[in-house]
Parts: structure tokens; C-alpha cells; sequence
């Protein structure tokens, strides 16, 4: 897993949301749905954050076309200009398992494509949304300390054998628990060449 890909590869990045959802940028009065959301899955998320990642075009909701409903919700930071950073993704319980999660991540890669600042997409996880994000195109290797202060330093997906794998962040952005064996880190390049669409 190399975190690029080819113009020719077909990953879940290309496909769409399920039928009757939209993937739309979170507006202000989002917030509060976007919140029960995080909250209901048991997410420490920063009101403050995700007002920021609002009003900055970083935060995502998943709505049902028919009702409005959230039913899901992606809150991205961005620790340097460069990156965008996954801070928090969430979809309700009994939606879950239908591509929701990953239709927010793909447009929050498209977004990122679209942006000529960022280079890469990052996103600190649980091992069992490896699946997940490895189908979107991410390396995913096992998180580390040295993952929060410089996500770059090992870019190849591989983790470096001299490495810690427990730590935290100063940065907040993107802490990695100290001692959670079960956390991973990915990593995607912005790929111009798909030139993303939507949201």
C-alpha cells in the first residue's frame, strides 16, 4: 500500500454515496446534528474543532436526501497548510456498514485533491476501519508517537522497525494514545491527476 494511485485505479474513492444520502459540506446549522453524531459514537470531539473545521469547509455531513437527517458526519483539521487531517468520523449506528463512512473520507480526499495547497489526506484510526481506509487508497501502518510530530517521516506504509509504537501529541490535531496498540495511522497523497469532484 503505497498511499498514491494511479490514475487507472479504481478504489472506493470512485464510487458514490448510497442511494438516498448526500455528502455535503457542513453548514452552522449542522453543527448540533454533527455533534449527536460524534457524541453517539463515542467520540472526544472539541465543539471548538469542529465550528473551525465548519467554517474552514472541513467538516462533511452524510443527510438523508428524503428527511435531511444526519446521519453522518467527518470533522478534518488541518495541522500544517499542506495536510488535511480526518480529527473525527462518525455515522449512526444503525446506518452503518452501507458505505457511509467511506463516502465521507472520499470527499474529504476529492476536497483535498481540489485544494492546491494540501499534498496528503491523514487520519488516525481504530484497526478495525483498516479495511476502510486501505480501500481508499491509504498506507496504513501501526501509529506512533513520531506519526503526530512529523507525518511524513515514513511515507512508504511500511512501519520503521526502530520505532515506538506508543506516544502522544503535543499537537492535539492528530494524538496518537499512548500505550493503544489498537490505533493505526494512514496516509494518503492528494492525487491532482482525479482532479476530485463533489463536496
Amino acid at each position: 500500500m503505497s498511499g498514491e494511485r494511479d490514475a487507472g485505479d479504481s478504489t472506493e474513492l470512485d464510487r458514490d454515496p448510497p442511494d438516498g444520502v448526500a455528502i455535503e459540506p457542513a453548514t452552522p446549522d449542522d453543527r448540533l446534528d454533527a455533534l449527536r453524531v460524534l457524541d453517539a459514537a463515542m467520540l472526544e470531539t472539541d465543539p471548538e474543532v469542529v465550528d473551525a473545521a465548519i467554517d474552514a469547509g472541513d467538516a462533511l455531513v452524510a443527510r438523508f436526501t428524503r428527511t435531511g437527517a444526519v446521519v453522518g458526519a467527518l470533522v478534518a483539521t488541518r495541522p500544517e497548510p499542506d495536510r488535511l487531517h480526518v480529527d473525527a468520523l462518525a455515522v449512526r449506528r444503525s446506518r452503518r456498514g452501507r458505505g457511509i463512512g467511506s463516502a465521507l473520507v472520499a470527499a474529504a480526499v476529492r476536497r483535498a485533491e481540489r485544494d492546491a495547497e494540501s499534498t496528503a489526506v491523514t487520519a488516525g484510526f481504530d484497526a478495525d476501519l483498516r479495511a476502510l481506509y486501505a480501500g481508499l487508497g491509504f498506507s496504513v501502518r501501526p501509529a506512533r508517537y513520531e506519526d503526530a510530530l512529523d507525518p511524513g517521516a515514513t511515507d512508504a506504509g511500511a512501519p520503521d522497525p526502530g520505532a515506538s509504537d506508543s506516544g502522544a501529541s503535543d499537537s492535539g490535531a492528530d494524538r496518537v494514545a499512548e500505550g493503544d496498540a489498537d490505533r493505526l495511522w494512514g496516509r494518503r497523497a492528494a492525487d491532482r491527476a482525479t482532479g476530485g469532484e463533489s463536496p
